[in-house]
Formats: structure tokens, C-alpha cells, sequence
């Protein structure tokens, strides 16, 4: 909570210290007063914004990664989501990004997806490695086959791990189903709902 990259509210916090003891100076000593002195706090604050806004934390980055991974699942473009698929990419069904995004054209065929809405999300980083689980609604298009087969939406909380890149970017390296309406799955499982057709595991989604 107190890195300055992460928010800006730690600098903010000192910035208003600053202006105190500016304030203080100013009133014991004004002999010593200058009008630059309220630039300090000025400065400090100006600093916090700042790096908050130029700054990109490995935080912000991954989760820049699941919101174009979000758009990418409404938009049913499995392209978009392999630029967020490392190479080395596999899961306990997956061997390869290949097999993944076979995967996913096969599912996400439209019309499929109305909305992906996070409704949680748990992130642990230890450079270089993350591992990110999300909670998500999946809003079925009501003409796709889940909403006739199954039903038009889902909750589904998925795991992902990342990996940070050359480039410090942050790729996804393996993605594991973990629940479908409170029911524990994975990737190869197929279920029976308590009232409807067997169905195949949904495809990925953030």
C-alpha cells in the first residue's frame, strides 16, 4: 500500500506534511519566508500524479491484459486474445498456445458471448511470475448454444499464471477453469447441470 508507483496517495499524504511544516516555517520564522516554499508541497503532490499516471506497475499491466481479454471475449476475436498468450503457453488439457486457440475458435463461434462482467479478482505477483484468479460472469448471447443448452449465464472463476516478458510485458503462460456456477471443473471435464444437456467445457474467457 505504500508504493508510490502503485497510487498516489503515499505522496499526497507527504505532500500535505510538507505544506504543514512549510506552513509552520513560515509563521515562526517569517523573516525566512519565501514565496517559492509553497511550491514544495506543490511539487511533492505534482510528483504523485505524476508517477501514478507515467509509471505502469506490473500490477496495472496485468490488469490491462484481463480488460483486453474481457474485449476480446465479447468481440469473440480468439486473434486478440493469442497476442495476450505467451509462446511456452500450457495447461493441464492444452500442450501448446496452438491447441488454446483451436480451442477457443471452436467455442467461441458467434453468436456466443453478450458480456463478461469480473465480478472478483485475486492477484499475487512474485516477479517474474503472477498468478491472477477471477471471478467472472459470462452473459451467454441468447441465441448461442449455451443459452439454449445450458443456460444464459455462468459463473465461472478462472486461474490465471503470468509471466513477465523481455519487454516487461505480462503474457499469459498457463489458464485453468477452476468453477462453473459454483461446481468444480477443468479444462477436459463435461458436466451434467441439475436440469438440462450434457455441455463441453467453455472456452476461455477473462
Amino acid at each position: 500500500m505504500w508504493d508510490v508507483f502503485e497510487q498516489p496517495w503515499t505522496l499526497l499524504g507527504a505532500a500535505v506534511i510538507v505544506l504543514f511544516v512549510v506552513w509552520t516555517v513560515r509563521s515562526v520564522w517569517p523573516e525566512k519566508a519565501k514565496p517559492w516554499q509553497w511550491l514544495l508541497p506543490l511539487g511533492v503532490a505534482a510528483l504523485a500524479f505524476g508517477l501514478d499516471y507515467a509509471v505502469a506497475t506490473d500490477l496495472e499491466k496485468i490488469n490491462a491484459v484481463v480488460k483486453a481479454g474481457i474485449q476480446a471475449a465479447e468481440a469473440e476475436d480468439c486473434t486478440a486474445l493469442a497476442r495476450l498468450i505467451a509462446s511456452d503457453y500450457e495447461d493441464s488439457y492444452h500442450k501448446s498456445k496452438e491447441e488454446l486457440i483451436a480451442h477457443c475458435r471452436s467455442r467461441l463461434e458467434p453468436p456466443s458471448i453478450e458480456k463478461v462482467r469480473r465480478i472478483a479478482s485475486d492477484v499475487k505477483i512474485t516477479p517474474p511470475e503472477a498468478v491472477a484468479t477471477f471471478t467472472i460472469m459470462l452473459q451467454f448471447h441468447k441465441d448461442s448454444y449455451w443459452a439454449k443448452a445450458y443456460k444464459p449465464s455462468a459463473l465461472v472463476v478462472l486461474e490465471f499464471r503470468l509471466r513477465r516478458q523481455r519487454d516487461k510485458s505480462w503474457l499469459v503462460h498457463q489458464a485453468e477453469v477452476r468453477e462453473v456456477d459454483k461446481m468444480s471443473v477443468n479444462w477436459g471435464a463435461a458436466w451434467i447441470p441439475p436440469a438440462g444437456p450434457r455441455v463441453a467445457m467453455i472456452a476461455p474467457a477473462f
